[in-house]
């Protein structure tokens, strides 16, 4: 078993500030939906093996405790690289010992980690 993928939410018209999160902050390849599903808006990344979905809800509210946790080599890098593009930064390197953490939030205030 291995993951497929992940998947997150955003508003009606949200997929460019997904976009400039997952794709332009992130690093992440943007793969073309199934035509079927296009006209439901959201768009998806991939990386490595993995994918995050981004998908429309019309009653959007942003996720602040369930997440998806992506583990990164050089966790300073990409949390200079969020905070100079104005995503915030929350280090959290005490509550699970010997983890090394922060958690950011994607434009549309989705938690997200990076381990």
């Amino acid at each position: 078993m291995r993951l497929d993928h992940v998947q997150v939410s955003c508003p009606p018209g949200g997929e460019d500030v997904a976009r400039a999160f997952y794709r332009d902050a992130l690093g992440m390849t943007e793969v073309e939906k199934p035509e079927l599903l296009k006209p439901r808006g959201g768009c998806w990344f991939r990386l490595g093996d993995a994918e995050l979905h981004v998908g429309v809800e019309q009653d959007f509210r942003p996720a602040k405790k369930a997440h998806p946790a992506f583990q990164i080599d050089d966790l300073d890098a990409l949390a200079t690289q969020l905070e100079e593009r104005g995503f915030p930064v929350a280090w959290d390197n005490e509550t699970i010992p010997g983890r090394r953490r922060f958690h950011t939030a994607d434009g549309h205030g989705n938690r997200i980690e990076f381990v």
